[in-house]
Formats: structure tokens, sequence, C-alpha cells
């Protein structure tokens, strides 16, 4: 017999933004960006690459490599005070940031962070693609070819533009960590676009992770399920807001603070012996992987 779900139930208040990215600062309640942890230097001394870094799960990803000991590097669209925010917690981490605007779905844009990155720090040790957007449709002749172009450019397009130019900076031992989704293995109705990407995302980080270990640096990916960002209130209806995450057997939604670990872990040298794998924080579905 089929698991039975839980049913679903109001978390949070129902709140709706009207543009996209959308901004952390206007989420209600905030999501929850640190856990408490005894830092161990697991990453002393490297430098960090998070594309969509100024928020959400980037945003913890950024705090916690801080934590760690890594100088950090967000790459973000427009969202300029959630980024001045990521970068003020990363400097009371004791590490240096540098927050970089543009479109990472236009090549020369990617190109030019990582040039700044490499100005600014003079090496690059760990790239994780983590920028995306998405768009709800009730039908594939929803999608419009404006639409489909837009969110491959954001959600994969950006992860081979990135990571084509960090790769010549790229040394042994070095890591790439990809940002897929739970969607990529069940699906999602109403994300056919969305999706598609994120499948996308799993074959590019396995074949990646084939091509490039010879090289030994290493490449893995991450496939959240529902995780309370700013993705959320800026895709979704007010009520949906309210009772996203509800629906799995957790009943609730991860914070950006509960995903953000298992990127420090496939970063740092206790995942030196995985590349080409995917780690899921979903809050409990089981999915083929």
């Amino acid at each position: 017999m089929p698991t039975k779900q839980p049913p679903k139930r109001q978390l949070r208040p129902p709140q709706k933004q009207s543009r996209q990215p959308g901004l952390e600062a206007n989420m209600r309640p905030l999501p929850i960006v640190e856990q408490p942890a005894t830092p161990q230097g697991k990453l002393a001394g490297k430098v960090a690459v998070i594309s969509g870094g100024d928020s959400g799960i980037g945003r913890a990803v950024a705090v916690a490599m801080a934590a760690e000991g890594a100088d950090i590097a967000i790459l973000y669209l427009n969202e300029h005070q959630d980024a001045k925010d990521t970068v003020a917690m990363v400097e009371a981490k004791g590490q240096r940031c540098l927050a970089i605007a543009g479109d990472l779905g236009i090549e020369k844009i990617c190109a030019k962070s990582i040039t700044k990155v490499i100005s600014k720090f003079e090496r690059l040790d760990i790239l994780v693609n983590n920028a995306a957007e998405q768009h709800p449709q009730e039908s594939l002749l929803d999608i419009t070819s404006k639409q489909l172009e837009k969110t491959f450019r954001t959600n994969i397009y950006s992860y081979f533009y990135l990571t084509k130019a960090a790769l010549p900076h790229l040394k042994k031992g070095a890591s790439i960590i990809n940002t897929s989704s739970v969607t990529a293995y069940r699906g999602s109705a109403q994300l056919l676009d969305y999706s598609a990407t994120k499948g996308a995302i799993v074959s590019f980080t396995r074949s990646l992770a084939m091509a490039l270990a010879k090289d030994k640096i290493r490449v893995n990916g991450v496939a959240p399920g529902p995780v309370w960002t700013p993705l959320i209130p800026s895709t979704f209806a007010a009520d949906k807001v309210a009772m996203f995450g509800s629906d799995v057997p957790l009943a609730r939604a991860g914070e950006p603070s509960e995903i953000a670990p298992c990127f420090v872990f496939l970063a740092s040298a206790d995942a030196s012996y995985m590349t080409g794998q995917f780690l899921h924080p979903n809050g409990g579905e089981v999915i083929n992987t």
C-alpha cells in the first residue's frame, strides 16, 4: 500500500512577494541561517564561490563555509540588500566576502565574475552552483519559449558557464557542488521546465565527475526537498506558501541551515571518496537515486 502522507496544515502566515528573485528580508518568519555548531576548520584557507549566495540555501552555505574557515564570493542577480546582509554574516565569522551582481545566464558575466574572484583571492577551491528560478504553470501549453529559455539559462546554463570559467583555476583536491532538487527524481506537474533543469543538473554532475576524476577534482550535488527560501513566497500563491512543506513525512519545510551542512561535508576532506553523488535532505521523501 502507498505510504500515507501527513495532512497539509498551515505552517506560517500566508504571504506573497511580487518580484523574483524574492527578498529574504521580507519573509515571515525569516529563514534560519545557522545551526549551533563548533567549527573545526574543515575549509581553512579555502576560497568558495557560491552562485545565488545572497539568500536562502546559498546564504546558509556561505555562512557555514565561512565558519569552517573559507573566504567567500557570492554571486547574485540584483538582491543588493540581501547580499549586503550575507556579506556581513560572513565577515562576522572572520572571513572575507566578495559580492558580485549580474545575470549568470550570460556566459561573459560568469567569466568576469570568476576573474574578479581570482583577482581578489588569488585562488579558487570550491564552486557551488546554486542559482535558480522557477515559474509554476498549470499546463505545458502555458510555458512560453521566453520562460523556458530564462529558466534554463539560470538553472543549468549558468552551471556550465561558471564551471567552464572556474575550471582553469581549480587544482587537485578542489570540489564542485551542484544544487538540484527532489523534483529531478519525482517530477512536478506545475514545474515542468524547472524540474527538467534539475534533472539536467543531475546528469551534468555525474558526467562532470567522470570527466574530472583524473584531475582529482570531485563533483557532487545536493537535491533538497521543500526548503523555506525567498524562492517560495516569490513563486507560489499566499495560501500555498502558508502550507509549504507540510506534505512531506516530517510535515514541514526544511530550513537553509539544515541543508548547508551537506555542502560543507561535500566540500571537505570528509567526502574525499565521494564523487558523482547526491545527498537528499528532503524531509523524508524516498526517491530513486
